[in-house]
């Protein structure tokens, strides 16, 4: 899959970078995870990091961008499954997260760990962030009308305390409840 950010040119030790930052940054943070160690990881130089991405903070929006790209794919699959029944695509987007996080989210949500680190609106990988939780908004509201804020609120919580071990099977006791609240 090619990356969303199109002004990079995709080679293969681009890909190499934005694989080990994708890795470093979702493990350590961001903040924690200097550019010598994302490079040295894809075997690379620090110059052809610098080549390739023209700096962290761009490295970061490509990270984060990629995520959210990948998670569409997911998503939109368990999606397309569910059919046009709006509480099975309700529960899908659940079961979506739930795949998800066992595969590439054991920590949480990354964009929801990224905006502890980057909460200035003015840094580059702000409106990534913020726009990924729009967009799921907005995915909640065609499929659920007015109920989407609190349907969104059911879904955010279960990332947290999925991926703080806080409550067994999050996704499946937020799911559950979601499908309650749609029912009343």
């Amino acid at each position: 899959m090619t990356p969303v950010v199109t002004d990079i040119e995709w080679t293969p030790k681009a890909r190499a970078v934005l694989a080990a930052a994708d890795e470093l940054f979702y493990d350590r943070g961001i903040h924690a995870v200097g550019v010598d160690l994302v490079a040295e990881r894809a075997g690379v130089t620090k110059k052809t990091l610098y080549d390739r991405f023209g700096s962290k903070d761009r490295l970061v929006v490509a990270y984060l961008e990629d995520r959210d790209a990948r998670w569409r794919v997911l998503l939109a699959e368990h999606l397309d499954a569910a059919g046009p029944e709006p509480a099975a695509r309700v529960a899908a987007v659940f079961d979506a997260s739930a795949a998800w996080t066992s595969s590439h989210a054991p920590r949480g949500c990354g964009m929801i760990n990224a905006h502890a680190e980057i909460s200035d609106p003015d840094h580059p990988a702000y409106a990534v962030i913020t726009g990924q939780k729009a967009w799921m908004l907005a995915l909640f509201a065609d499929l659920v009308g007015d109920a989407a804020p609190a349907v969104m609120l059911l879904h955010e919580g279960a990332l947290a305390a999925s991926g703080m071990g806080a409550v067994d099977d999050a996704f499946a006791v937020a799911r559950d409840a979601a499908l309650r609240l749609l029912q009343v």
